[in-house]
């Protein structure tokens, strides 16, 4: 497991989760403290292979197992074959299924980026499961005898993304997905004592009937919590870019756009976001967000906040890369050092543009109009003129200048900058 900041056996880990503002509902709060403060609690938490990586709302959700975890309670990781081949319904519309393999695979790449974060040793050690290993074998007649006897119909009518879908239409399977999740804790309870569940607030509808199923068939007492929705300061869902989702898979988003989106976020987020996703003590946070307050320019909150969670998600290794190339991007190192994948990341990340290298490269101003440095010629030209233009962080003086291939960076990229913020690659292919 990754490092991380035990919590003090003095201080009740629920009391540390909301003050980290994750808990939006507590099916009892009370007995929940109570609970975990007398000993091990086994919980679990889950995840359907929806997608071969998960994404920042899963990330939410894995550090919180974690937190837990370091209080001492025993997690569950439940990565869902059965559940995601079916897919929990939306408000927008049915879901496209998968099929049974490419389910079966994303499961694998799931877990693999779950892993890292629980520890499988000691006496609180995780465990994985997977909800195919008791569903797949389960007839319909037992399923429907034993689970769906305990589900009015009425109930299941009146959940909010069931009557957003009653005109458009919603399949029985969808329909029944809550059914599912139900006897994932069901089954986790009677098999392995497991009493509390938590998810994503948008989730509370099934973490709710999966306490009601265990009440109802075996008259037992479980709990959930659900952490809230981030958003951003105008309202609007984090966790998408102009790409698509925060993926954590490094294929799917390079670990330099995954920094520089937590690097930009609003000053009026950052306090929220070190709780939610660093393992940061109150004092350390609080300090932070007095200095963006008081010196927002600085921006302290967003730089820790950006270097602690590409640590946890892409190592200590890559961060290192990735500040190294954004400072060198800026003039402060030299880009020819640099790890050739982490440049090319972050200059296509920047935009930019390319030339077919068979034809030779093109002369500095006509490169710093392709990047969209400079508007024509001319405006290149004054820049040049006016000592704005620089090559590789080196001011070019020669307007006529025609890079050689002892320019090329990371191979192929030639590093343009305007003045001292702008910068953009071109890259010859």
């Amino acid at each position: 497991m990754k490092e991380g900041t035990t919590l003090s056996t003095e201080t009740n880990v629920l009391d540390e989760l909301e003050w980290r503002g994750l808990i939006a509902n507590s099916t009892d709060p009370d007995a929940l403290r109570d609970a975990l403060a007398e000993g091990n609690v086994k919980f679990y938490v889950g995840f359907d292979p929806t997608a071969p990586s998960l994404h920042m709302g899963h990330l939410v959700q894995i550090l919180t197992a974690r937190r837990l975890q370091l209080a001492g309670h025993t997690p569950y990781a439940l990565v869902g074959g059965a559940t995601g081949s079916i897919g929990d319904p939306k408000e927008s519309g049915e879901r496209i299924m998968n099929s049974l393999d490419t389910v079966a695979e994303w499961v694998q790449r799931v877990r693999g980026q779950i892993e890292p974060f629980l520890s499988f040793e000691g006496d609180n050690g995780a465990t994985m499961v997977n909800n195919y290993d008791w569903t797949a074998s389960m007839s319909v007649i037992d399923f429907l005898r034993d689970i769906g006897k305990h589900f009015p119909v009425n109930r299941m009518l009146a959940r909010d993304v069931v009557k957003s879908r009653l005109d458009s239409g919603i399949s029985f399977t969808e329909f029944s997905y809550v059914l599912l999740q139900s006897m994932d804790y069901l089954n986790l309870y009677r098999d392995h004592g497991v009493t509390l569940q938590f998810g994503g607030s948008d989730q509370w509808g099934n973490l709710t009937a999966g306490v009601e199923l265990i009440r109802r068939s075996l008259g037992g007492r479980a709990h959930a919590i659900s952490t809230p929705l981030l958003t951003k300061a105008d309202g609007t869902k984090y966790g998408k870019t102009e790409g698509g989702a925060l993926w954590l898979d490094p294929e799917m988003m390079s670990p330099y756009a995954f920094y520089q989106f937590w690097l930009n976020v609003e000053d009026e987020k950052v306090g929220e976001l070190l709780r939610v996703f660093t393992f940061l003590d109150r004092d350390a946070i609080e300090a932070l967000e007095e200095q963006t307050r008081e010196k927002p320019f600085l921006r302290a909150g967003q730089k820790t906040l950006a270097e602690a969670v590409t640590t946890l998600v892409h190592g200590a290794e890559e961060t290192e890369r990735i500040k190294a190339a954004s400072a060198a991007l800026f003039g402060g190192g030299d880009l020819h050092a640099l790890d050739g994948s982490t440049l090319g990341a972050a200059l296509r990340e920047a935009g930019g543009a390319s030339f077919e290298r068979a034809a030779g490269a093109p002369d500095i101003v006509t490169l710093l109009v392709l990047a969209g440095l400079a508007k024509s010629n001319g405006d290149a030209r004054r820049t040049i003129k006016e000592g704005g233009a620089y090559l590789n962080n080196q001011r070019v003086e020669d307007a006529d200048y025609v890079p050689t291939d002892a320019d090329f960076v990371a191979g192929n990229w030639l590093v343009l900058r305007k003045g001292k913020k702008n910068f953009a690659g071109v890259q010859a292919v």
